[in-house]
């Protein structure tokens, strides 16, 4: 009873967790790209070479200085929120998100080989990347679902609404 009352929250909660781990995947590039077009592979290389010489423990605070400069951005954000600011609110919240996942790509993708060698990040590491492929798992029936609804197969009233709009539209492409 008690797992079928959770599911719901499972389900939404890897959901979230696969946007996050799907934003990751599509800045990772959109960040590489800034990078080429701008002068950030000289910066890159430069942190590079002096994130050689540090430590993985002092990687690893290299790694949390995006959280910490994004963070006031965050504030500000729900200061928005509170003042019932909605529009401008979301805008700030989404593109402090949007950034900080950028930003975060980036400095991950220079400091990861220092960052895995410290045993209990490696184990983090493996862990996050195996909920991601359980998230996966767990969502790939739904979306399977969503699909098959948004194709219009089946017999189900949404299919048959589907059907029924898509005749609709053909008819009034037709009149015109």
């Amino acid at each position: 009873m008690m797992r079928r009352l959770l599911q719901p929250f499972w389900v939404l909660l890897a959901v979230i967790f696969l946007i996050e781990a799907w934003l990751w995947d599509h800045l990772e590039p959109i960040v590489e790209r800034v990078v080429a077009a701008i002068p950030l592979r000289a910066f890159k290389h430069w942190l590079s070479g002096r994130i050689e010489a540090l430590s993985p423990a002092m990687t690893l605070i290299v790694f949390a200085v995006p959280v910490i400069v994004l963070f006031p951005l965050k504030l500000v954000g729900f200061w928005l929120l509170a003042h019932q600011y909605w529009i401008p609110a979301t805008l700030v919240i989404v593109a402090g998100k949007f950034l900080g996942l950028g930003v975060t790509a980036f400095v991950f993708d220079v400091t990861r080989a220092k960052l895995l060698q410290m045993a209990w990040f490696k184990k983090g590491y493996e862990f996050i990347m195996a909920m991601r492929a359980k998230a996966a798992e767990l969502v790939q029936p739904i979306k399977q679902r969503i699909r098959e609804m948004l194709r219009g197969d089946g017999d189900s009233w949404s299919s048959r609404m589907l059907r029924l709009i898509a005749r609709f539209r053909k008819s009034v492409h037709e009149a015109r």
